[in-house]
């Protein structure tokens, strides 16, 4: 009898220490698996090059919200600011501004880089008195068109002898002075 009240209480002791060690467990690779879910910066690089051909490298790091500027031999960090649009970043010295493609950079209040898209909007009206609403951006070769403003249509600009030709996989714009054919698929769906 004594030796069944022993082994029931070694049983007995033996499952207590397996329920106070499981837990331990558990939180240990809960931890592991925090840890591993640790996610990387989210980083955009971008460049541009204004009208004197200085070139402006920017390595945006939109998790520490901070931009790692290279210009004329310098690296340096600036730290992200409240806008209601567009970016800003400063330090001490130097703060760069800018919308879209749009960038200025200036050291001590003075301008030292300054980058603007060459943008041209107009508008065209046919004989049945449909509307073609166009901004082309001469910079990244692309531009943006609204047939009787309805939504955006995206092109990119091809190479011609004369004239113009933009196109994506849909739609096609060719044309020569106000003379203009927008394609849809094959099908002309404007002319002027």
């Amino acid at each position: 009898m004594a030796k069944k009240i022993l082994t029931i209480a070694m049983l007995t002791a033996l499952v207590v220490n397996s329920c106070k060690e499981a837990p331990k467990q558990e939180n240990a690779e809960t931890s592991k698996t925090e840890t591993v879910k640790k996610t990387a910066d989210e980083i955009v690089k971008n460049s541009s090059t204004d009208k004197n051909g200085k070139k402006i490298e920017m390595s945006f790091n939109n998790t520490k919200d901070i931009v790692t500027v290279n210009f004329n031999g310098e690296t340096f960090d600036l730290v992200g600011q409240r806008t209601g649009s567009g970016i800003w970043y400063k330090n001490e010295n130097y703060e760069l501004r800018g919308k879209g493609n749009d960038v200025e950079l200036t050291k001590d209040g003075k301008v030292v880089f300054e980058h603007k898209d060459d943008i041209v909007e107009t508008s065209l009206k046919n004989k049945k008195g449909e509307t073609l609403n166009m901004i082309f951006n001469n910079t990244t070769n692309q531009a943006n068109i609204y047939l009787n403003d309805g939504k955006q249509i995206e092109l990119v600009e091809q190479k011609t002898a004369s004239g113009i030709w933009y196109k994506n996989n849909h739609y096609e714009l060719t044309g020569k002075g106000e003379n203009l054919v927008l394609k849809k698929d094959g099908k002309t769906i404007f002319e002027k």
